[in-house]
């Protein structure tokens, strides 16, 4: 099974070829600080070759859900120690994946101020605050001086990375959040250097990547894109044209992969001129490493294995409750479905105390 076979990513060689893809479990301490929870976690899933963390904050201004981890103190950088030794320890290799939501947010979380977003369009849907969910609010275009400020905290943030010990860092663009919504022109309608053509609506994106290549090399970065992403409203007037030439370019990069979401065309006039599948569609711009995520089965991901349309696997919800999923994988043994209700928020319940099938490492 190919799956299971041992991969190397740059200059690191992975035991095998299966991801945990990034999950927010809202699980961080005061301060949205890493904990010792948090650690068990992670080094009970230490079973997959790489593991990509839940989105992580760069910056106060970045925040958009409770008890989310950052990467912007002391703190924080000290509580992801723990973690990556453990992960380390039990031979498997791990990303940080950087976040800042943009207009995913709400004024409770900035003493009032509002969310910051390329243009002032609100998000579709709710956000999720500390004291429940509440209509979005319209967020505040950011001024264009104010973006320098944005890319330096990404820069930051792949220093605070490497001094808490990741392997790298996965550049979150994907899902609707910051990076996402200033590519596409359904959330962008700036009218500066940020906007206007796909090149300009893409300069975020690329010069947050080349700062981070002034913290870390390209092979120790990745990025997450959601071509077909709906989530949080996103829409885009031509899809195909705007992640042809992002992927075009990133291939130009040397990055350690590039990590599609693939997800159906959603229904709907607003989607009609969509692509049915991510993968297929958008595979071929892009020359390296790629991951895929997105209902993936054993059967599903190998498959596009052997078809050479992806080189890794990320598994998302099957790990929150099968942290020794490539022994499940191995064995045949059936999978322990997740328990929904537990997956934002509380204790160790529907996190930390799924049963191994087998003798587990820790």
């Amino acid at each position: 099974m190919q799956l299971l076979e041992s991969f190397q990513l740059a200059s690191l060689s992975l035991t095998n070829r299966i991801v945990m893809g990034p999950m927010t479990r809202n699980r961080a301490s005061e301060g949205n600080t890493p904990n010792d929870l948090m650690t068990t976690y992670y080094r009970q899933r230490s079973s997959a070759g790489l593991i990509i963390t839940e989105a992580t904050q760069i910056s106060e201004q970045g925040i958009g859900y409770p008890n989310t981890p950052g990467i912007h103190t002391k703190e924080q950088i000290e509580g992801w120690k723990p973690i990556n030794t453990a992960v380390h320890d039990e031979g498997s290799a791990i990303f940080l994946q950087l976040w800042h939501v943009g207009r995913v947010s709400h004024s409770d979380f900035h003493n009032g101020d509002l969310p910051v977003a390329p243009s002032a369009i609100p998000a579709e849907g709710k956000a999720f605050t500390p004291t429940g969910f509440k209509d979005f609010e319209t967020p505040r275009a950011l001024d264009t001086d104010e973006i320098p400020g944005i890319i330096e905290d990404f820069r930051q943030a792949g220093y605070n990375a490497k001094e808490a010990g990741f392997d790298g860092v996965e550049l979150h663009a994907a899902n609707g959040y910051l990076i996402n919504q200033f590519l596409e022109d359904g959330s962008n309608t700036r009218d500066d250097q940020y906007g206007g053509s796909i090149e300009q609506r893409a300069r975020l994106l690329f010069e947050a990547l080349d700062a981070l290549l002034e913290t870390m090399d390209a092979s120790q970065i990745g990025i997450r894109l959601s071509p077909n992403g709906y989530f949080n409203g996103m829409h885009d007037s031509n899809p195909q044209e705007l992640y042809t030439y992002v992927l075009n370019k990133l291939s130009e990069y040397n990055l350690a992969y590039v990590h599609f979401v693939e997800e159906e065309r959603p229904e709907g006039e607003r989607y009609a001129h969509y692509p049915n599948n991510v993968l297929d569609t958008y595979g071929p711009a892009y020359n390296g490493n790629i991951i895929v995520c997105g209902n993936m089965t054993k059967e599903k991901g190998e498959a596009l294995i052997e078809a050479g349309k992806a080189d890794l696997i990320a598994f998302a919800r099957d790990y929150i409750s099968n942290p020794d999923l490539p022994t499940r994988f191995a064995e045949g043994i059936d999978l322990t479905p997740a328990d929904q209700s537990t997956f934002y928020g509380g204790g160790a319940e529907g996190y930390t105390d799924y049963e191994f099938a087998m003798a587990p490492t820790v």
